[in-house]
Protein backbone atom coordinates (compact mmCIF):
# COMPACT_ATOMS: atom_id res chain seq x y z
CA UNK A 1 0.00 0.00 0.00
CA UNK A 2 2.67 2.43 0.43
CA UNK A 3 4.31 1.93 -2.50
CA UNK A 4 1.15 2.91 -4.33
CA UNK A 5 0.42 5.76 -2.37
CA UNK A 6 3.83 7.33 -2.58
CA UNK A 7 3.68 8.65 -6.22
CA UNK A 8 0.32 10.73 -5.16
CA UNK A 9 2.34 11.82 -2.38
CA UNK A 10 5.00 12.89 -4.59
CA UNK A 11 2.72 14.48 -6.74
CA UNK A 12 0.65 16.76 -3.84
CA UNK A 13 3.93 17.29 -2.46
CA UNK A 14 5.84 18.80 -5.40
CA UNK A 15 4.25 20.79 -8.10
CA UNK A 16 3.30 18.92 -10.95
CA UNK A 17 -0.56 18.78 -9.19
CA UNK A 18 -0.05 22.60 -10.31
CA UNK A 19 -0.41 20.93 -14.34
CA UNK A 20 -2.60 18.82 -13.34
CA UNK A 21 -5.41 21.58 -12.21
CA UNK A 22 -4.50 23.33 -15.34
CA UNK A 23 -4.62 20.40 -17.43
CA UNK A 24 -8.34 20.04 -15.70
CA UNK A 25 -8.95 23.32 -16.58
CA UNK A 26 -8.21 23.51 -20.01
CA UNK A 27 -10.33 20.30 -20.07
CA UNK A 28 -13.65 21.94 -18.73
CA UNK A 29 -13.11 25.30 -20.61
CA UNK A 30 -12.96 23.43 -24.09
CA UNK A 31 -15.85 21.75 -24.36
CA UNK A 32 -17.28 25.29 -24.44
CA UNK A 33 -15.55 25.99 -27.73
CA UNK A 34 -18.39 26.47 -29.83
CA UNK A 35 -19.93 28.81 -27.23
CA UNK A 36 -19.97 32.34 -26.75
CA UNK A 37 -21.73 33.63 -23.42
CA UNK A 38 -23.77 37.18 -22.52
CA UNK A 39 -21.22 38.62 -20.70
CA UNK A 40 -18.11 38.26 -23.06
CA UNK A 41 -20.14 39.03 -26.19
CA UNK A 42 -19.80 42.80 -25.46
CA UNK A 43 -16.20 42.84 -25.10
CA UNK A 44 -15.03 40.65 -27.62
CA UNK A 45 -17.54 43.19 -30.21
CA UNK A 46 -15.58 46.28 -28.35
CA UNK A 47 -12.19 44.69 -28.26
CA UNK A 48 -12.53 43.71 -32.49
CA UNK A 49 -13.42 47.82 -33.04
CA UNK A 50 -10.23 48.58 -31.02
CA UNK A 51 -7.93 46.19 -33.39
CA UNK A 52 -10.14 47.72 -36.54
CA UNK A 53 -8.51 51.63 -35.81
CA UNK A 54 -11.20 52.48 -33.12
CA UNK A 55 -10.43 54.44 -29.81
CA UNK A 56 -12.99 52.69 -27.28
CA UNK A 57 -15.72 55.07 -25.90
CA UNK A 58 -15.23 57.86 -28.58
CA UNK A 59 -15.53 55.70 -31.59
CA UNK A 60 -17.35 52.56 -29.63
CA UNK A 61 -19.95 52.84 -27.48
CA UNK A 62 -18.89 50.86 -24.08
CA UNK A 63 -20.54 50.76 -20.80
CA UNK A 64 -18.10 48.74 -18.82
CA UNK A 65 -14.56 49.55 -17.32
CA UNK A 66 -11.30 49.81 -20.34
CA UNK A 67 -9.71 46.63 -19.34
CA UNK A 68 -12.78 44.32 -19.45
CA UNK A 69 -12.41 45.22 -23.39
CA UNK A 70 -9.04 46.02 -24.09
CA UNK A 71 -7.60 42.64 -22.51
CA UNK A 72 -9.52 40.86 -25.25
CA UNK A 73 -6.87 42.84 -27.47
CA UNK A 74 -3.79 40.66 -26.19
CA UNK A 75 -4.92 37.86 -28.33
CA UNK A 76 -6.81 39.64 -31.57
CA UNK A 77 -10.52 39.12 -29.70
CA UNK A 78 -10.41 35.46 -31.03
CA UNK A 79 -13.09 33.23 -30.00
CA UNK A 80 -13.18 29.32 -30.43
CA UNK A 81 -10.47 27.58 -28.50
CA UNK A 82 -7.74 30.44 -28.09
CA UNK A 83 -10.61 32.38 -25.59
CA UNK A 84 -11.28 29.23 -23.74
CA UNK A 85 -7.38 28.49 -23.39
CA UNK A 86 -6.95 32.05 -22.15
CA UNK A 87 -9.79 31.60 -20.04
CA UNK A 88 -8.52 28.34 -18.48
CA UNK A 89 -4.70 29.97 -17.81
CA UNK A 90 -6.58 33.14 -16.36
CA UNK A 91 -8.41 30.94 -13.33
CA UNK A 92 -4.98 29.11 -13.00
CA UNK A 93 -3.31 31.98 -12.37
CA UNK A 94 -5.92 32.97 -9.94
CA UNK A 95 -5.45 29.24 -8.04
CA UNK A 96 -2.03 29.66 -8.12
CA UNK A 97 -2.37 32.81 -6.21
CA UNK A 98 -4.71 31.77 -3.80
CA UNK A 99 -2.35 29.14 -3.31
CA UNK A 100 0.61 31.33 -2.71
CA UNK A 101 -1.54 33.33 -0.15
CA UNK A 102 -3.17 30.71 2.04
CA UNK A 103 0.54 28.85 2.48
CA UNK A 104 1.40 32.12 3.49
CA UNK A 105 -1.24 32.39 5.65
CA UNK A 106 -0.95 28.73 7.46
CA UNK A 107 1.24 26.56 5.14
CA UNK A 108 1.09 24.33 1.70
CA UNK A 109 -1.69 22.28 2.93
CA UNK A 110 -4.22 25.19 3.02
CA UNK A 111 -2.33 26.67 -0.29
CA UNK A 112 -2.86 23.39 -2.17
CA UNK A 113 -6.81 23.42 -0.81
CA UNK A 114 -7.31 26.74 -1.32
CA UNK A 115 -6.01 26.35 -5.24
CA UNK A 116 -8.00 22.99 -5.98
CA UNK A 117 -11.24 24.23 -4.45
CA UNK A 118 -11.48 27.17 -6.21
CA UNK A 119 -10.48 25.62 -9.50
CA UNK A 120 -13.96 23.28 -8.85
CA UNK A 121 -15.90 25.75 -8.08
CA UNK A 122 -14.82 27.91 -10.91
CA UNK A 123 -15.97 24.62 -12.92
CA UNK A 124 -18.38 22.72 -10.97
CA UNK A 125 -21.16 26.24 -10.99
CA UNK A 126 -23.27 27.80 -13.23
CA UNK A 127 -22.06 28.13 -16.93
CA UNK A 128 -22.27 31.32 -17.81
CA UNK A 129 -20.99 32.54 -14.13
CA UNK A 130 -17.44 30.95 -14.60
CA UNK A 131 -17.13 30.26 -18.08
CA UNK A 132 -16.92 33.52 -19.49
CA UNK A 133 -13.73 35.86 -19.25
CA UNK A 134 -15.94 38.38 -18.02
CA UNK A 135 -15.65 41.31 -16.12
CA UNK A 136 -16.46 39.84 -12.53
CA UNK A 137 -13.72 36.47 -13.49
CA UNK A 138 -11.67 39.34 -14.95
CA UNK A 139 -11.28 40.72 -11.40
CA UNK A 140 -10.39 37.59 -9.73
CA UNK A 141 -6.92 37.61 -10.53
CA UNK A 142 -5.86 41.25 -8.98
CA UNK A 143 -8.11 40.68 -6.31
CA UNK A 144 -5.96 38.33 -5.18
CA UNK A 145 -3.06 40.02 -5.52
CA UNK A 146 -4.19 43.16 -3.70
CA UNK A 147 -5.46 41.33 -1.02
CA UNK A 148 -2.31 38.95 -0.77
CA UNK A 149 0.34 42.16 -1.18
CA UNK A 150 -1.25 44.21 1.36
CA UNK A 151 -1.17 41.13 3.71
CA UNK A 152 2.43 40.85 2.90
CA UNK A 153 2.96 44.33 4.34
CA UNK A 154 3.36 45.85 1.01
CA UNK A 155 0.45 48.16 0.76
CA UNK A 156 1.80 50.32 -2.31
CA UNK A 157 1.40 47.41 -4.51
CA UNK A 158 -1.54 46.27 -2.95
CA UNK A 159 -3.31 49.05 -3.85
CA UNK A 160 -1.83 49.42 -7.27
CA UNK A 161 -3.92 45.73 -7.84
CA UNK A 162 -6.92 46.84 -6.91
CA UNK A 163 -6.63 49.87 -8.96
CA UNK A 164 -6.11 47.71 -11.92
CA UNK A 165 -9.05 45.54 -10.52
CA UNK A 166 -11.28 48.74 -10.55
CA UNK A 167 -10.34 49.54 -14.76
CA UNK A 168 -11.99 45.95 -15.03
CA UNK A 169 -15.03 46.08 -12.66
CA UNK A 170 -16.41 48.68 -10.52
CA UNK A 171 -16.67 46.72 -7.90
CA UNK A 172 -12.99 46.90 -6.76
CA UNK A 173 -13.86 49.34 -4.21
CA UNK A 174 -14.93 46.41 -2.20
CA UNK A 175 -11.13 44.85 -2.87
CA UNK A 176 -9.95 48.29 -1.88
CA UNK A 177 -11.58 48.00 1.32
CA UNK A 178 -10.65 44.29 2.01
CA UNK A 179 -6.94 45.62 1.61
CA UNK A 180 -7.63 47.67 4.51
CA UNK A 181 -8.94 44.94 6.52
CA UNK A 182 -5.23 43.59 6.80
CA UNK A 183 -3.04 46.62 6.28
CA UNK A 184 -4.89 49.80 7.90
CA UNK A 185 -2.05 51.89 9.57
CA UNK A 186 -0.98 52.18 5.59
CA UNK A 187 -4.63 53.02 4.32
CA UNK A 188 -3.46 56.05 2.52
CA UNK A 189 -0.66 53.80 0.55
CA UNK A 190 -3.21 51.49 -0.35
CA UNK A 191 -5.54 54.78 -1.85
CA UNK A 192 -2.34 56.13 -3.54
CA UNK A 193 -1.57 52.89 -5.25
CA UNK A 194 -5.08 52.52 -5.93
CA UNK A 195 -4.94 56.29 -7.76
CA UNK A 196 -1.75 55.51 -9.94
CA UNK A 197 -3.35 53.08 -12.35
CA UNK A 198 -6.62 54.82 -12.41
CA UNK A 199 -4.49 58.44 -13.40
CA UNK A 200 -2.63 56.99 -16.15
CA UNK A 201 -5.70 55.55 -17.55
CA UNK A 202 -7.68 58.38 -17.41
CA UNK A 203 -5.20 60.02 -18.77
CA UNK A 204 -4.67 57.76 -21.58
CA UNK A 205 -8.21 58.51 -22.07
CA UNK A 206 -8.18 62.14 -22.06
CA UNK A 207 -5.45 62.30 -24.82
CA UNK A 208 -7.32 60.24 -27.10
CA UNK A 209 -10.26 62.57 -26.55
CA UNK A 210 -12.25 59.99 -25.19
CA UNK A 211 -12.55 60.84 -21.80
CA UNK A 212 -15.89 62.34 -21.25
CA UNK A 213 -17.59 59.98 -23.29
CA UNK A 214 -16.15 57.33 -20.99
CA UNK A 215 -17.86 59.62 -18.21
CA UNK A 216 -21.22 59.25 -19.78
CA UNK A 217 -20.77 55.55 -20.72
CA UNK A 218 -19.63 53.66 -17.52
CA UNK A 219 -20.46 56.16 -14.56
CA UNK A 220 -23.59 58.14 -16.05
CA UNK A 221 -24.99 55.06 -17.23
CA UNK A 222 -23.97 52.63 -14.29
CA UNK A 223 -25.48 54.74 -11.92
CA UNK A 224 -28.42 54.40 -13.57
CA UNK A 225 -28.12 50.81 -14.14
CA UNK A 226 -27.29 49.99 -10.76
CA UNK A 227 -30.45 52.64 -8.87
CA UNK A 228 -33.16 50.90 -11.20
CA UNK A 229 -32.96 46.95 -10.83
CA UNK A 230 -35.86 44.55 -12.48
CA UNK A 231 -36.70 42.49 -9.16
CA UNK A 232 -39.70 43.54 -7.54
CA UNK A 233 -38.39 42.17 -4.81
CA UNK A 234 -34.44 42.13 -4.28
CA UNK A 235 -34.18 41.23 -0.92
CA UNK A 236 -36.23 37.87 -0.81
CA UNK A 237 -34.73 37.50 -4.51
CA UNK A 238 -31.08 38.37 -3.29
CA UNK A 239 -31.74 36.17 0.13
CA UNK A 240 -33.25 33.12 -1.73
CA UNK A 241 -30.12 33.34 -4.56
CA UNK A 242 -27.65 33.63 -1.73
CA UNK A 243 -28.88 30.65 -0.23
CA UNK A 244 -28.50 28.44 -3.28
CA UNK A 245 -25.19 29.38 -3.71
CA UNK A 246 -24.23 28.27 -0.59
CA UNK A 247 -25.95 25.09 -1.04
CA UNK A 248 -23.85 24.25 -4.25
CA UNK A 249 -21.08 25.41 -2.41
CA UNK A 250 -22.02 23.98 0.86
CA UNK A 251 -18.64 21.74 1.15
CA UNK A 252 -16.71 25.12 1.36
CA UNK A 253 -19.59 27.00 3.57
CA UNK A 254 -19.12 24.22 6.38
CA UNK A 255 -16.05 24.18 6.49
CA UNK A 256 -15.45 27.41 6.43
CA UNK A 257 -17.62 27.57 9.45
CA UNK A 258 -15.35 25.37 11.08
CA UNK A 259 -12.39 27.46 10.70
CA UNK A 260 -14.39 29.94 12.70
CA UNK A 261 -15.22 28.06 14.94
CA UNK A 262 -11.82 27.05 15.70
CA UNK A 263 -9.34 29.61 14.30
CA UNK A 264 -8.12 32.37 17.20
CA UNK A 265 -7.11 35.81 16.89
CA UNK A 266 -7.42 38.59 14.97
CA UNK A 267 -7.08 36.24 11.44
CA UNK A 268 -10.92 34.58 11.59
CA UNK A 269 -12.25 38.54 11.91
CA UNK A 270 -10.46 39.92 9.53
CA UNK A 271 -11.58 36.69 7.26
CA UNK A 272 -15.41 37.52 8.46
CA UNK A 273 -15.36 41.02 7.21
CA UNK A 274 -13.39 40.32 3.96
CA UNK A 275 -16.34 38.17 3.22
CA UNK A 276 -19.03 40.72 4.25
CA UNK A 277 -17.21 43.01 2.19
CA UNK A 278 -17.98 40.49 -0.81
CA UNK A 279 -21.41 39.89 0.21
CA UNK A 280 -21.77 43.65 -0.17
CA UNK A 281 -20.45 43.64 -3.67
CA UNK A 282 -22.72 41.37 -4.57
CA UNK A 283 -25.51 42.94 -3.48
CA UNK A 284 -25.31 46.09 -5.26
CA UNK A 285 -27.37 46.70 -7.31
CA UNK A 286 -29.83 44.75 -5.92
CA UNK A 287 -29.92 41.96 -9.31
CA UNK A 288 -27.91 39.05 -7.71
CA UNK A 289 -26.97 37.57 -10.89
CA UNK A 290 -24.78 34.31 -10.02
CA UNK A 291 -21.76 35.55 -11.81
CA UNK A 292 -21.45 38.31 -9.18
CA UNK A 293 -20.83 35.69 -6.58
CA UNK A 294 -17.72 35.16 -8.18
CA UNK A 295 -15.97 38.34 -5.54
CA UNK A 296 -16.92 35.95 -2.36
CA UNK A 297 -14.39 32.95 -3.52
CA UNK A 298 -11.57 34.44 -2.42
CA UNK A 299 -12.21 34.60 1.51
CA UNK A 300 -14.61 31.59 1.55
CA UNK A 301 -11.81 29.15 -0.05
CA UNK A 302 -9.00 30.31 1.86
CA UNK A 303 -11.45 29.80 4.98
CA UNK A 304 -13.00 26.40 3.92
CA UNK A 305 -9.27 25.20 3.29
CA UNK A 306 -7.72 26.10 6.74
CA UNK A 307 -11.27 24.63 7.72
CA UNK A 308 -10.41 20.95 5.96
CA UNK A 309 -7.23 21.11 7.97
CA UNK A 310 -8.55 21.23 10.76
CA UNK A 311 -11.50 19.00 10.42
CA UNK A 312 -10.58 15.32 11.69
CA UNK A 313 -10.85 12.68 9.52
CA UNK A 314 -14.07 11.20 8.74
CA UNK A 315 -15.59 15.01 9.51
CA UNK A 316 -13.57 16.04 6.95
CA UNK A 317 -14.47 13.10 4.30
CA UNK A 318 -18.39 13.90 5.26
CA UNK A 319 -17.62 17.69 4.49
CA UNK A 320 -15.48 16.82 1.05
CA UNK A 321 -18.53 14.52 0.04
CA UNK A 322 -20.72 17.01 -0.37
CA UNK A 323 -18.49 18.26 -3.14
CA UNK A 324 -21.04 15.65 -5.20
CA UNK A 325 -23.97 18.44 -4.85
CA UNK A 326 -22.48 20.53 -7.65
CA UNK A 327 -20.35 18.01 -9.50
CA UNK A 328 -23.67 15.86 -9.86
CA UNK A 329 -25.74 18.78 -10.97
CA UNK A 330 -23.16 20.63 -13.22
CA UNK A 331 -20.64 17.75 -14.50
CA UNK A 332 -22.72 15.75 -17.08
CA UNK A 333 -23.50 19.04 -18.77
CA UNK A 334 -19.13 18.71 -19.47
CA UNK A 335 -19.63 15.40 -20.98
CA UNK A 336 -22.56 16.34 -23.22
CA UNK A 337 -20.58 18.87 -24.76
CA UNK A 338 -17.71 17.27 -25.30
CA UNK A 339 -19.54 14.25 -26.86
CA UNK A 340 -21.54 16.96 -29.21
CA UNK A 341 -18.26 18.14 -30.27
CA UNK A 342 -16.64 14.44 -30.57
CA UNK A 343 -19.18 13.82 -32.82
CA UNK A 344 -20.00 16.91 -34.90
CA UNK A 345 -23.71 17.28 -33.34
CA UNK A 346 -25.09 20.71 -32.63
CA UNK A 347 -26.10 21.50 -28.97
CA UNK A 348 -28.75 21.07 -27.64
CA UNK A 349 -29.11 22.94 -24.58
CA UNK A 350 -31.79 26.17 -23.79
CA UNK A 351 -29.07 28.31 -22.22
CA UNK A 352 -27.47 28.32 -25.38
CA UNK A 353 -30.29 28.82 -27.98
CA UNK A 354 -29.80 32.66 -28.70
CA UNK A 355 -26.04 32.36 -28.94
CA UNK A 356 -27.17 29.98 -31.43
CA UNK A 357 -29.39 31.21 -33.22
CA UNK A 358 -26.60 34.69 -33.67
CA UNK A 359 -24.72 32.24 -35.29
CA UNK A 360 -27.38 30.66 -37.58
CA UNK A 361 -27.58 35.14 -38.67
CA UNK A 362 -23.82 35.32 -38.74
CA UNK A 363 -23.95 32.27 -41.83
CA UNK A 364 -26.67 34.98 -43.71
CA UNK A 365 -24.25 37.69 -42.50
CA UNK A 366 -21.14 36.56 -43.68
CA UNK A 367 -23.05 34.83 -47.27
CA UNK A 368 -23.84 38.20 -48.45
CA UNK A 369 -20.98 40.17 -47.26
CA UNK A 370 -18.36 41.91 -49.31
CA UNK A 371 -14.93 43.22 -47.59
CA UNK A 372 -15.44 46.78 -46.79
CA UNK A 373 -19.13 46.27 -45.41
CA UNK A 374 -20.15 47.28 -41.93
CA UNK A 375 -22.55 46.18 -39.45
CA UNK A 376 -25.28 47.15 -36.74
CA UNK A 377 -26.98 44.90 -34.62
CA UNK A 378 -30.67 46.26 -32.77
CA UNK A 379 -30.92 44.24 -29.40
CA UNK A 380 -28.23 42.95 -27.20
CA UNK A 381 -26.31 40.68 -29.71
CA UNK A 382 -22.87 41.54 -29.88
CA UNK A 383 -21.89 37.75 -30.20
CA UNK A 384 -22.65 38.89 -34.05
CA UNK A 385 -19.95 40.99 -34.39
CA UNK A 386 -17.07 38.64 -32.81
CA UNK A 387 -18.33 35.67 -35.35
CA UNK A 388 -18.82 38.12 -38.64
CA UNK A 389 -15.23 40.13 -37.86
CA UNK A 390 -17.22 43.06 -39.25
CA UNK A 391 -15.96 46.91 -38.85
CA UNK A 392 -18.75 48.28 -36.77
CA UNK A 393 -21.09 50.56 -38.95
CA UNK A 394 -21.90 53.23 -35.85
CA UNK A 395 -20.54 53.94 -32.58
CA UNK A 396 -22.84 51.42 -30.83
CA UNK A 397 -22.88 47.86 -30.85
CA UNK A 398 -26.16 47.24 -29.95
CA UNK A 399 -29.43 48.66 -28.65
CA UNK A 400 -29.36 49.97 -25.05
CA UNK A 401 -27.95 53.11 -25.96
CA UNK A 402 -31.26 54.07 -28.11
CA UNK A 403 -33.71 51.97 -26.62
CA UNK A 404 -32.93 52.90 -22.74
CA UNK A 405 -33.93 49.50 -22.02
CA UNK A 406 -31.17 47.18 -20.22
CA UNK A 407 -30.55 44.14 -21.57
CA UNK A 408 -31.70 42.33 -18.21
CA UNK A 409 -34.98 43.21 -19.07
CA UNK A 410 -35.28 44.25 -22.91
CA UNK A 411 -37.14 40.82 -24.04
CA UNK A 412 -40.07 41.57 -21.50
CA UNK A 413 -40.41 45.52 -21.04
CA UNK A 414 -40.24 48.54 -22.25
CA UNK A 415 -40.10 51.25 -20.29
CA UNK A 416 -36.96 53.38 -21.59
CA UNK A 417 -34.71 55.17 -18.82
CA UNK A 418 -32.72 58.55 -19.67
CA UNK A 419 -34.81 59.80 -22.70
CA UNK A 420 -32.92 62.79 -23.80
CA UNK A 421 -29.82 60.96 -24.54
CA UNK A 422 -31.46 57.82 -25.75
CA UNK A 423 -33.30 60.25 -28.53
CA UNK A 424 -29.87 61.63 -28.80
CA UNK A 425 -28.61 58.45 -29.75
CA UNK A 426 -31.48 57.71 -32.11
CA UNK A 427 -30.64 60.86 -34.31
CA UNK A 428 -27.11 59.90 -34.04
CA UNK A 429 -27.96 56.50 -35.46
CA UNK A 430 -30.09 57.83 -37.96
CA UNK A 431 -26.98 59.51 -39.80
CA UNK A 432 -25.18 56.39 -40.23
CA UNK A 433 -24.81 53.67 -43.08
CA UNK A 434 -23.69 50.37 -41.67
CA UNK A 435 -24.09 47.82 -44.99
CA UNK A 436 -26.17 45.16 -42.85
CA UNK A 437 -28.82 45.76 -39.60
CA UNK A 438 -28.95 42.80 -37.69
CA UNK A 439 -32.34 42.83 -35.31
CA UNK A 440 -32.13 40.53 -32.69
CA UNK A 441 -34.80 42.14 -30.92
CA UNK A 442 -38.29 42.76 -32.34
CA UNK A 443 -39.56 39.33 -32.37
CA UNK A 444 -39.10 38.81 -29.00
CA UNK A 445 -40.27 42.24 -28.34
CA UNK A 446 -42.42 44.21 -30.52
CA UNK A 447 -42.65 47.17 -28.29
CA UNK A 448 -38.79 47.62 -28.88
CA UNK A 449 -38.97 47.43 -32.61
CA UNK A 450 -36.69 49.43 -34.85
CA UNK A 451 -40.05 50.72 -36.31
CA UNK A 452 -41.13 51.75 -33.22
CA UNK A 453 -39.10 54.98 -33.64
CA UNK A 454 -40.04 57.62 -35.80
CA UNK A 455 -36.79 59.04 -35.32
CA UNK A 456 -35.46 56.00 -37.37
CA UNK A 457 -38.19 54.85 -39.66
CA UNK A 458 -36.73 56.60 -42.49
CA UNK A 459 -33.20 55.22 -42.01
CA UNK A 460 -34.80 52.06 -41.97
CA UNK A 461 -36.58 52.19 -44.65
CA UNK A 462 -33.00 51.93 -46.54
CA UNK A 463 -32.74 48.72 -45.55
CA UNK A 464 -34.36 45.58 -46.83
CA UNK A 465 -34.92 42.06 -45.84
CA UNK A 466 -32.31 39.56 -47.02
CA UNK A 467 -32.94 35.98 -44.48
CA UNK A 468 -33.79 35.30 -40.74
CA UNK A 469 -33.77 32.72 -38.48
CA UNK A 470 -35.73 31.66 -35.92
CA UNK A 471 -35.56 35.28 -33.37
CA UNK A 472 -33.35 37.24 -35.82
CA UNK A 473 -34.40 39.09 -38.86
CA UNK A 474 -31.19 40.60 -41.13
CA UNK A 475 -31.30 43.35 -43.00
CA UNK A 476 -28.83 44.77 -46.01
CA UNK A 477 -28.71 48.38 -47.27
CA UNK A 478 -30.62 49.24 -50.88
CA UNK A 479 -28.16 49.84 -53.39
CA UNK A 480 -30.07 52.78 -54.25
CA UNK A 481 -29.61 54.14 -50.38
CA UNK A 482 -25.91 53.91 -50.45
CA UNK A 483 -24.97 57.84 -51.42
CA UNK A 484 -25.18 60.63 -48.69
CA UNK A 485 -27.89 62.37 -50.40
CA UNK A 486 -29.95 60.13 -49.84
CA UNK A 487 -30.03 59.79 -46.08
CA UNK A 488 -32.11 61.16 -44.09
CA UNK A 489 -31.54 64.58 -42.83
Amino acid sequence: MANRVAPVDRILRGRRWLLLLLAALIASRLCHVGILWTEEDLPLAAALQVLKGSVLYRDVWFDKPPLTALVYVLWGAQTGWILRLVGAFYVWVACVMLYRFGASLWGEREGRAAAVLCAFFLAFWIPSAVIPLAADLLMLVPHVAAVYLASRGRPLAGGAAAGVAFLFNSKAVFVLAACGLWNWRAVPKLVLGFLVPNVLAFGALASAGALGAWHEQVWELGKLYASHTFLDEPLQTGAARTLNWMGFHAAAILAALWFWRRERGNLRWIMAAWVGLSLAAVAAGWRFFPRYYVQLLPPVMLAAARGFTLLEGRWRLAVAALLLVPLVRFGPRYALLAADLATGREHTWSDIAMNQDSQRATRIVSAAAKPGDTLFVWGYRPDIFAYTRLKAGTRFLECQPMTGVFADRHLFQAEPLAPELTLRNRTELARSRPTFVVDGLSLYNRRLAISQYPELREWFAHYVEIGRTPSTVVYRRHAAASSPDSLPR
